[in-house]
């Protein structure tokens, strides 16, 4: 937790510094005003309601829940890390940057009512950018990095060919680094850090770096955004 307490005081000297507009453009796609294009491969349309996971890890698991807590389709989220094992999976150990874990999100949806490919168009396009390499923002360091924890093959073509049509696109000025990789487990995260920007919209880390991802997918996602109440 302190170096969190740290990250918040740093972000709050920045914005008396450099001014709040240049501090909000911590992430390229939380200044973009059209959606990257759709994936052009995905999963068959579900008739029948069901229950699936997806597991991604942008940055601080703060902003990429207060994300996709808002979006049509998606039942449930949970803060948490992959990556690494269950013996280190705590905040305090994590944040040393020795343990391999990623700060990620289980999303767990309703694919007759969304696709995996439509969550990985939320992720790439209004959670994080997806070029910066073992960092987003103000978060430096590996459990920071960006990633994909496929569940299942299908999963892993899905993105797999998403990023190589967003690459060939050049949907973004530089290449994507989002890795992807098989998810070995999920550990829950503290209950603090369950609904925190929810919890905490006051916080300035909240302001600064996680209310322009909800803005971002609010204007880019009309059409499956969402009012998120604790539940």
């Amino acid at each position: 937790m302190l170096m969190r307490v740290l990250l918040i005081t740093v972000v709050v000297l920045g914005i008396l510094l450099v001014g709040w507009k240049k501090m909000t453009m911590t992430s390229v796609e939380a200044e973009r005003k059209e959606p990257i294009p759709a994936a052009l491969v995905d999963e068959a349309h579900h008739a029948t309601p069901g229950k699936e996971k997806a597991v991604f890890a942008g940055g601080c698991f703060w902003g990429t829940q207060a994300v996709f807590q808002r979006v049509k389709g998606v039942v449930a989220t949970t803060a948490g890390y992959a990556g690494g094992s269950a013996e280190t999976a705590t905040y305090a150990q994590v944040t040393t940057e020795t343990t391999g874990h990623a700060e990620s999100l289980k999303i767990v949806f309703d694919p007759s009512r969304i696709s995996f490919g439509t969550l990985l168009r939320i992720f790439f396009s209004a959670s994080h950018d997806p070029t910066q390499l073992n960092r987003q923002g103000p978060d430096v360091g590996t459990s920071y990095r960006s990633a994909i924890f496929y569940t299942n093959d299908e999963q892993k073509k899905i993105a797999t060919a998403y990023i190589a049509q967003l690459d060939e696109a050049k949907a973004f000025a530089k290449p994507i680094v989002t890795e992807v990789v098989s998810l070995k487990g999920f550990y829950d995260g503290e209950d603090y850090h369950q609904d925190y920007a929810l919890k905490n919209p006051n916080n300035p880390y909240i302001q600064v770096c996680d209310v322009p991802k909800i803005e971002a997918l609010k204007r880019q996602f009309p059409d499956l955004f969402q009012e998120y109440k604790r539940k």
